[in-house]
């Protein structure tokens, strides 16, 4: 039988799932398959104090940090490669401590997640031994004591207790269960079994880790074309809360398989970053002078949208000029 409540529209899926102060997590990478179209939304309802988690946090994470959505971060990198080697808008709101932000190695956000998902209070590991992350910590102890969401320390170091050696150490983890995760991906059904094309990130971990799951989608199609090879399959349906349609949803993020992505678009987010007065007009024309994903993609041009279409056999679009004057 087919749940078909799980289909809804990008609007009333951050409306029902996304509340202020929740702790949020976004699939993809730098710049791939980032749901910025579920970003905006985020952005036009004013959402409040969310806290972000990431392992490889791109363009969405650093909109919602310009936008004032964001009290909080923990994650490893944030930058969109070499548009932003660190993203713009995030730098600026460390350095005026307007957020708070805690720091870990892609690896070590990764096994956090894969705690979360398994389930686990903690995750061992030596990632990070001889390291300054072990060292730093970017949440001073009252912030831990006054929000009872995270954990009271940033990781521990113990002996091994299955060591015969005795000054043998490990990192413990704290695991990570956001109040939701957004993934971007090419395919699902009406029930929401999902196929990720390409890489998949951290985005399994992050979504079975959550207590709620939004995915928005290139293409809702038949549960039998999914069945065909279902080894291709990454997240069962009984995961998923909310499924939206929205094809060109990681605009301006690369889907593989369906669009490369934005160069011009890109580089404008990174010139407008810069200045506050240009990102505030920015966000006034892209994403509150819209009143949605399919307004916002009129605004792009259909021209524009359909010469990032991704080519056979390749999964991109070859001939773009990467370097993006």
């Amino acid at each position: 039988m087919l749940h078909s409540n799980k289909m809804m529209s990008l609007r009333e899926a951050i409306k029902t799932f996304v509340n202020d102060g929740d702790h949020l997590s976004l699939g993809g990478a730098t710049a791939n398959r980032i749901p910025v179209g579920a970003v905006y939304e985020i952005i036009r309802q004013r959402k409040k104090n969310l806290h972000l988690y990431g392992h490889i946090l791109g363009v969405g994470p650093d909109l919602l940090i310009g936008a004032g959505c964001v009290r909080a971060i923990e994650g490893a990198y944030l930058g969109i490669g070499r548009f932003e080697p660190t993203c713009i808008r995030f730098r600026k709101a460390v350095e005026r401590k307007e957020i708070f932000f805690e720091d870990y190695s892609n690896y070590q956000m990764a096994l956090r997640f894969l705690a979360g998902s398994m389930g686990i209070p903690y995750i061992v590991t030596r990632s990070g031994l001889g390291s300054d992350i072990i060292n730093q910590w970017g949440f001073d102890e009252s912030f831990r004591r006054n929000n009872t969401r995270i954990a009271l320390k940033k990781l521990v170091i113990q002996d091994n207790p299955f060591s015969r050696e005795s000054n043998e150490k490990v990192v413990l983890l704290p695991a990570i269960n956001p109040d939701v995760t957004i993934l971007h991906v090419q395919k699902t059904d009406k029930e929401g079994t999902v196929r990720i094309e390409g890489l998949s990130f951290a985005d399994i971990e992050q979504a079975k880790a959550a207590k709620h799951l939004i995915v928005t989608t290139e293409e809702i199609v038949e549960l039998e074309y999914l069945k065909l090879q279902p080894e291709l399959n990454h997240i069962p349906s009984f995961f998923v809360n909310a499924i939206v349609l929205l094809p060109y949803g990681a605009h301006p993020t690369q889907c593989f398989n369906y669009y490369d992505y934005d160069v011009a678009f890109l580089n404008m987010i990174k010139e407008v970053s810069e200045e506050d007065e240009k990102f505030a007009q920015f966000l006034n024309e892209y994403v509150h002078g819209v009143n949605d994903h399919a307004e916002y993609l009129e605004k792009i041009g259909i021209g524009r949208i359909q010469s990032l279409r991704s080519e056979k056999p390749f999964g991109y679009r070859p001939g773009i000029d990467r370097a993006g004057k």
